[in-house]
């Protein structure tokens, strides 16, 4: 949802009406309410199929007038499928050509393709296979390690690090099956793999009509299991003739194969300096952000103004010149996974949400206080980006922000956020690949307990139950059911009701003077369960206290047993008809008058 939110502010900015899909699992998330219309799509099918499918996705779109579609991330941002059924009815498809996706999406395509036109490569399989054996062959020949990549799809999927011989086997069908799993494509590539590189990245913007620039680079080598964690923008301490160097090979593939829309060239850079083509995304990235803030240029607006017909020089970059750097931004993503416990997913109701504020500080996601984290989705909450002048201000300023988050219900990774941005190597600026996998302290965490949550769950565990551990004062909670009184006849006792119904209002307030002794109201059935259970007794809880009431209090002035609160209550959320409660109570109770708390502006009435 967070990617979708963000396409929908962009949108809404432009002047257009948004509009949001959901599957029948997400009714009640919280993007379908940021659009100005939102359609529930491929009823019956799984929270992820719903997405996935996008015959049902266009079928929805054409039935609303809807022009044009963005694809986010993930999902089907890279189905070139998709992209060319959009393109065959009529809708706008807001990235690259179809022809494009299927170039860019299949790597050993994508690697002859940068290979045309010089871009450095690492030795690799020219083809993609599915045969185990065809892996030991080049693994012979290139030596160990290497690594095995999903010829199709990306996100650390279908992903192996291999370095003996023994496990490529293991390694390969495991890949593959998950590969196959994730992507419907178990084919494999393999390359000789480059030790602790640094990720670096290069943002493109291409236009329909052969402009493109490059809006510099991004350095996304802090990584755990192949996913990113913090991305900065520009990279730190980066050799200028490399950087210079990454941003012309990635605008001459872009030329090279004719892009339109935002991409993303990515490159490996070894220990000597020496860069590697690794593969174009296709698509916006999750870590965009950080482009957009140090760049000024707003990526998803420039998406779909492009997609539209718009030239770059429409959008206010007539040359690669006007693309400058300003500062430093840094991305953290902020997940609901437990870093104690292998960072396993967490799910659940977010209870307490309090995020951080001030100038450069940014959030990307669609959590409020009572969101659901769901178990059908990537553990992304929200996306944290900060920007200083410089990369140690930038640093702090995170380390600041992270610090202010304060989030209850689920589990989430800031703690460990907070010790990589504390880590030596990181202060540095000299991290690659293999930081967190290489730095242990990493994962000393302080404990994060909600203390504060569980001390007032306890409290209220026992002011409701009772104490019930060992040492605890109070008393235990009762076990024995109560046995309500029987009334002495069957019949109520004749009472006060019985004067006005027989002689009138007049006889009734005589009868009262003329009573010795005090005279009781009880209000049991108003004030009492509503200061006490929040008016929640039902009709039902109250006429099975009738009969005793009636027998009991026979002699009473009033039963207090109407009022707002019991009014409201009873119909908005009880689902019950107040009037037809009235006549219930007063056929069980025939003897006892009925009383009402009425409340005034400016006076309280009987």
């Amino acid at each position: 949802g967070e990617i979708a939110v963000r396409t929908f502010r962009a949108g809404t900015e432009l002047g257009m009406r948004t509009v949001a899909i959901f599957s029948e699992a997400d009714r009640l998330a919280t993007h379908r309410y940021k659009a100005d219309e939102s359609y529930c799509v491929n009823p019956g099918e799984t929270p992820v199929g719903a997405y996935l499918g996008y015959e049902g996705i266009i079928e929805t779109a054409k039935k609303n007038g809807v022009q044009a579609i963005h694809p986010g991330y993930g999902f089907l941002s890279e189905n070139a499928n998709f992209a060319r059924r959009c393109e065959e009815e009529g809708i706008i498809f807001i990235g690259p050509r179809s022809e494009t996706i299927t170039q860019m999406g299949d790597k050993v395509i994508a690697k002859s393709l940068a290979k045309e036109c010089g871009l450095p490569l690492v030795p690799g399989t020219d083809n993609s296979t599915d045969n185990v054996e065809e892996a030991e062959e080049f693994a012979k020949e290139f030596g160990m390690p290497i690594m095995l990549k999903a010829a199709l799809g990306g996100g650390g999927r279908g992903m192996r690090i291999v370095r003996t011989m023994g496990e490529l086997r293991e390694a390969f069908t495991r890949a593959s099956s998950e590969a196959l799993s994730a992507f419907g494509d178990g084919r494999m590539f393999l390359e000789r793999y480059v030790e602790a590189p640094r990720h670096i990245e290069v943002q493109i913007l291409a236009d329909g009509h052969g402009n493109v620039v490059h809006l510099h680079e991004r350095d996304c080598s802090v990584q755990r299991r192949h996913q990113k964690v913090v991305e900065l923008a520009p990279a730190p301490i980066l050799d200028p003739a490399l950087r210079k160097t990454l941003h012309d090979d990635a605008v001459r593939l872009a030329k090279h194969v004719n892009y339109r829309n935002a991409g993303t060239v990515e490159f490996m850079v070894d220990k000597e300096g020496r860069h590697y083509f690794l593969e174009v995304n296709p698509r916006i990235q999750v870590e965009h952000t950080v482009t957009e803030e140090v760049t000024g240029v707003d990526l998803v607006q420039s998406q779909i103004l492009i997609a539209g017909g718009a030239t770059l020089a429409d959008i206010g970059i007539t040359c690669q010149e006007d693309v400058q750097v300003q500062g430093f931004a840094m991305q953290c993503r902020i997940t609901t996974e437990d870093p104690q416990m292998s960072f396993a997913p967490d799910f659940g109701k977010v209870e307490v949400y309090r995020p951080p504020g001030g100038m450069g500080v940014r959030l990307d996601g669609e959590v409020v206080v009572g969101s659901r984290v769901s178990p059908n989705y990537d553990s992304l909450l929200v996306k944290l980006t900060c920007k200083e002048k410089n990369f140690m201000s930038v640093i702090q300023k995170m380390y600041r922000a992270l610090g202010e988050f304060r989030v209850r219900g689920v589990k989430t990774n800031i703690p460990f956020l907070l010790n990589v941005l504390q880590s030596e190597t990181f202060l540095s600026g000299e991290f690659a690949t293999d930081f967190i996998d290489s730095t242990p302290s990493l994962f000393d965490l302080e404990s994060t307990q909600d203390d504060m949550t569980k001390l007032l769950s306890y409290l209220a565990d026992v002011a409701v139950n009772g104490a019930s551990h060992p040492g605890a004062v109070g008393p235990a909670p009762t076990v024995v059911e109560p046995v309500p009184p029987k009334p002495s006849s069957e019949t109520p006792p004749p009472g006060f009701k019985q004067i006005i119904d027989e002689q009138g209002p007049a006889a009734f307030a005589k009868a009262v003077r003329d009573h010795k002794g005090m005279l009781l109201m009880d209000t049991t059935w108003r004030d009492a369960h509503q200061s006490v259970l929040a008016t929640r007794m039902r009709t039902r809880d109250l006429l099975a206290s009738a009969p005793a009431t009636a027998d009991a209090l026979a002699g009473a002035y009033s039963l207090e047993m109407w009022g707002g609160a019991t009014f409201d209550v009873s119909l908005r959320f009880l689902h019950e008809c107040p009037w037809q409660r009235l006549e219930m109570l007063r056929e069980a109770v025939p003897n006892v008058p009925f009383q009402m708390l009425l409340r005034g502006a400016n006076a309280v009435g009987y």
